[in-house]
């Protein structure tokens, strides 16, 4: 799928479901990494994550784009957009837009830690994914040393 086809998509899930127009731009962002799409404050423009396209279809996608379609009506016109926010639930509820999108497959953004510390008081094992300082950091505890693990 295009940015093209994407901007047409949105246009007509817009003037569908909310009988509004979609008057901004809508395009994939292949910088996001943790969230399906997001909808830009200042440009009031639609991001959407590819991933979630390739990897779970056309009904997630559409479902992210309700999501966000939510927030873009309801902040141009000047009602709550945020999540926690009584218009946003019942026009997502209205709408059949979901709260959370699919998580992606684990292997995507889940790594297994590089690093392992124990504490030399009480044996506590430390399993991390960045280095840590031994010096500066103790074990959270009983405040013993660390070391690395081999």
């Amino acid at each position: 799928m295009t940015n093209e086809q994407l901007q047409k998509l949105t246009e007509k899930i817009s003037k569908e479901l909310f009988s509004k127009p979609f008057m901004h731009q809508a395009y994939f962002n292949p910088r996001l990494r943790t969230t399906g799409g997001r909808y830009m404050l200042g440009t009031h423009n639609i991001e959407i994550n590819k991933k979630y396209y390739q990897e779970h279809g056309m009904a997630e996608l559409e479902g992210i784009i309700k999501h966000e379609l939510c927030h873009y009506h309801l902040h141009l016109e000047g009602k709550g957009y945020k999540h926690r926010d009584h218009d946003f639930r019942l026009l997502m509820q209205k709408v059949g837009a979901p709260r959370h999108c699919t998580p992606l497959s684990a292997d995507q953004h889940r790594t297994t830690p590089k690093w392992m510390y124990v504490c030399t008081t009480c044996g506590e094992l430390y399993e991390r994914r960045r280095r840590v300082n031994i010096i500066r950091y103790a074990c959270g505890k009983c405040r013993g040393k660390l070391r690395e693990k081999l």
